[in-house]
């Protein structure tokens, strides 16, 4: 049994922790937060447990779910489980796109006939990128951006404008014109591409903290481990204790330093805080530095009687408009206590935000009013917005993302920023932490 330490009680540490003990080892998790959850983490609000971000999870996210069901979490209490859709308000000049419960591929072919919205020359560019992605194996000879494969595939300006653009903003938080096309294809591909279920939609209907990250403490916990948060880690140095662990790590809990010693050490932290601690650390190697991309939630609490025709919605987003907004949510068909809370989602958010709250509140519940055609929308009982401003890294072609391992003995990464296929994801994040807890193990 090894003693190890996970530095940073997001995903990627709690799913680093859970592997970790999972595999026979006393874990440690440290938080400088009070909240688990990192970056996904619940907020309380006008009396509710919401998120800091509403998020939409996959069927094609086989670690996070195989981990939430491994802590207790069971797949059916926490997730609204809906068929792959592109749907948006009636009237609202966009269009209905719903995949039938019928194996892959059949339930592609299937709601591309029903799709309403679309034209013929839409759809046939949708079943031409469908095929030849396929054909090209999902794979790509150089890198390149969103846009530049769209046109290449010779996609429709409007397919672009409700289906791509739309789907590579949710998937990666990064506009076409600047998003990897690897990466987008690497996600369509796990998706898609894979079994039915894969693309199944999976939207939460308990905070994210209660999600993952607040079964995963308590997992540790049962597991012989420790859960240290309000604690920060100030450095990680080579250890020199008696009993010749591996790394020493600083630590500043409720006002009190102290000195830990562990066999090994898994930083899981964003990664500009990862590159400080790394900084310190001789032979350590220098992290690549990201742009980072926003992401914005503006909550809307209406009269109970308020509710859309879906639990979400897709809409149109058009800057020269002031529409914002790509999503909106439901939260009363997600959660009893929330009748007349709608979520709306404005995913690379750093324009939106530059003239205030107040200005984005007001062009959020406009697009609304106008989108639903219902005028009582601009009037919320009460608004709030977060803006998580390093929501997630600029997911650009060919970025270079560090490893796992860093060369050094039992120090490893772990995040969402980390070498992998998929962007930065809650199943990235997941992903990572389990592979450095299996490198812990090796």
């Amino acid at each position: 049994m090894a003693d190890v330490a996970v530095i940073g009680a997001g995903w990627a540490g709690c799913a680093a922790a859970v592997e970790a003990s999972a595999r026979g080892h006393r874990v440690t998790l440290f938080e400088r937060a009070r909240t688990l959850g990192g970056r996904a983490r619940a907020v309380e609000l006008q009396g509710m447990l919401l998120d800091n971000g509403q998020h939409i999870l996959l069927g094609a996210y086989t670690a996070s779910l195989r981990l939430m069901q491994a802590v207790g979490m069971k797949a059916s209490d926490a997730f609204l489980r809906l068929p792959l859709q592109m749907r948006y308000p009636k009237n609202a000049g966009g269009m209905d796109f719903i995949a039938p419960r019928l194996p892959a591929p059949l339930h592609l072919l299937a709601a591309l006939l029903r799709a309403k919205g679309l034209a013929r020359a839409d759809k046939l560019a949708l079943a031409r990128f469908s095929s030849t992605a396929r054909w090209m194996d999902w794979q790509l000879h150089q890198d390149c951006t969103v846009t530049e494969l769209l046109e290449r595939f010779d996609q429709t300006e409007r397919l672009t404008q409700l289906m791509w653009r739309p789907l590579c903003i949710a998937a990666l938080n990064t506009v076409p014109e600047r998003a990897s096309a690897q990466v987008f294809l690497n996600v369509l591909r796990d998706s898609l591409g894979a079994r039915r279920a894969a693309s199944d939609m999976l939207i939460p209907k308990v905070d994210l903290t209660a999600l993952f990250p607040q079964h995963a403490a308590a997992y540790v916990e049962r597991a012989g481990g420790s859960i240290a948060a309000g604690c920060t880690v100030l450095a990680i140095q080579a250890g020199s204790d008696p009993a010749h662990r591996a790394w020493t790590l600083h630590t500043n809990g409720d006002g009190a330093a102290a000195l830990q010693h562990f066999d090994a050490v898994i930083v899981a932290t964003d990664p500009g805080r990862a590159a400080e601690l790394l900084a310190a650390i001789p032979g350590a190697p220098a992290l690549p530095g990201f742009e980072h991309e926003p992401i914005t939630t503006c909550y809307l609490q209406y009269d109970a009687h308020i509710r859309l025709a879906q639990p979400f919605l897709a809409l149109i987003d058009d800057a020269a408009r002031g529409h914002w907004g790509q999503f909106v949510f439901d939260r009363g068909q997600l959660a009893a206590d929330q009748s007349g809370l709608l979520a709306v989602v404005v995913s690379t958010s750093a324009t939106a935000i530059e003239s205030g709250q107040e200005a984005l509140i007001a062009a959020v519940t406009h697009q609304l009013a106008q989108a639903l055609q219902q005028p009582e929308l601009l009037a919320p009982r009460w608004s709030k917005l977060i803006s998580e401003k390093r929501a997630t890294f600029s997911c650009t072609p060919a970025l270079a993302r560090p490893a796992a391992a860093t060369g050094l003995g039992n120090l490893f990464l772990a995040g969402d920023y980390v070498a992998s296929d998929y962007p930065a994801t809650l199943e990235s994040a997941v992903r990572s932490g389990v592979e450095a807890a299996r490198l812990v193990a090796a």
